[in-house]
């Protein structure tokens, strides 16, 4: 299980974050940003397996500016509370828990980021204005929308064809825009198909893009390919 950590920011807020660290040879760091339900379970247990993978991962509590544990439930009602949640933050804040975040994984080596829905929008944006090595989002939400910040490492996209956030012509848009980034699409696959929390988990595209994520990870860390 991962474990809950505090960290400052350079503008004195203190925010939780779920942190795991490789039992053996860590490779790097990397950020996991959460969706609009915030710092769920399931995020832990994506910091758990970046771990397995040889990787210290921080994932943290971005709303914890609005007030502590707040996690939004599944559903419509929750995803409409957490676009209002997200909404109430700003940029500058966002980009400061990210760099509190990144200043912690700095010991341990290169950093990548890496975020889901709205998180992977954040991770974009993050892209484009801090030094990482390496990004791989999920199903980001709004990157169509932010086409004018292009992120400053080797980024890797993941999309499901059913996505009924993120239409085939937004992915195309972002394609056409983005040429040199490596997106994947996955055929069958709807919003949300990594969360095995939820109704729209794809387990078989789940496995093929997270085996790609680490994998490109690794090599963008310079490592040998995992076996």
């Amino acid at each position: 299980m991962p474990e809950l950590i505090s960290l400052r920011t350079n503008d004195g807020h203190v925010l939780t974050a779920w942190s795991s660290v490789p039992k053996h040879d860590c490779k790097g760091g990397i950020i996991v940003l959460h969706a609009v339900y915030g710092l769920t379970s399931h995020i832990g247990d994506v910091c758990d397996r970046w771990a397995a993978a040889g990787f210290r991962a921080i994932a943290p509590a971005l709303f914890d500016r609005l007030g502590k544990n707040i996690v939004h439930p599944y559903g419509r009602d929750g995803a409409n509370a957490g676009t209002a949640s997200y909404g109430q933050l700003t940029r500058q804040q966002i980009l400061s828990d990210i760099a509190a975040c990144h200043n912690a994984l700095a010991s341990s080596g290169p950093v990548a980021i890496s975020g889901f829905c709205t998180g992977g929008s954040w991770s974009w944006t993050a892209a484009a204005h801090i030094g990482f090595s390496a990004q791989v989002v999920f199903y980001g939400s709004h990157i169509h929308q932010r086409l004018d910040e292009q992120p400053m490492c080797p980024s890797q996209l993941h999309y499901g064809s059913l996505d009924h956030v993120v239409s085939s012509a937004d992915q195309e848009q972002i394609k056409a825009a983005c040429p040199s980034i490596e997106m994947h699409l996955h055929e069958g696959a709807g919003h949300a198909f990594m969360n095995s929390e939820q109704e729209f988990f794809d387990a078989e595209s789940s496995v093929i893009a997270w085996r790609r994520a680490v994998e490109f990870v690794t090599l963008s860390f310079g490592s040998p390919s995992p076996q």
